[in-house]
């Protein structure tokens, strides 16, 4: 029970912590399937079937800007803390960014929930390599120790 109440004080500290929001290392274990549907249905006509991206990705199309990244090994999704990501997810790129930089990335913020964002988050990261997990978490855990 003394391990229960430990636990329960040590996520509510972390809640206060962060501003009122729970980093995913915190939050209950995420709902894989609905992240993979929430993909499928709202980030695979960009970012591809197979998390693949689109192709040429890192030049600027016609309209000067960026294609959808890959979400596999081969992009840079994995270089990013989970905050980094979430925020992108729910507001968009051009938000996150500024200073003007101009993105195709919507947020999803007014159609999905934190929660359900943050299953997407993780069922993409189920479908990397360990290197690239292992990397993502240690970039994770640096960029929360700094909050």
């Amino acid at each position: 029970m003394l391990s229960g109440a430990l636990l329960l004080l040590a996520a509510l500290s972390g809640i206060f912590l962060t501003g009122g929001s729970v980093p995913l290392a915190v939050s209950d274990q995420p709902n894989l399937a609905r992240g993979e549907a929430i993909y499928v249905e709202a980030c695979a006509a960009c970012h591809g079937a197979n998390l693949q991206g689109e192709p040429d990705w890192r030049s600027p199309g016609p309209d000067g800007r960026l294609p959808a990244p890959p979400h596999d090994a081969s992009g840079h999704t994995w270089h990013h803390s989970d905050r980094v990501l979430l925020d992108i997810t729910m507001r968009g790129t051009a938000a996150v960014v500024g200073r003007g930089y101009e993105s195709n990335m919507p947020g999803f913020g007014d159609t999905y929930s934190e929660d359900e964002l943050r299953d997407v988050l993780e069922w993409i990261k189920t479908q990397w390599p360990e290197r690239e997990r292992a990397h993502q978490a240690q970039v994770t855990a640096q960029d929360e120790a700094q909050r």
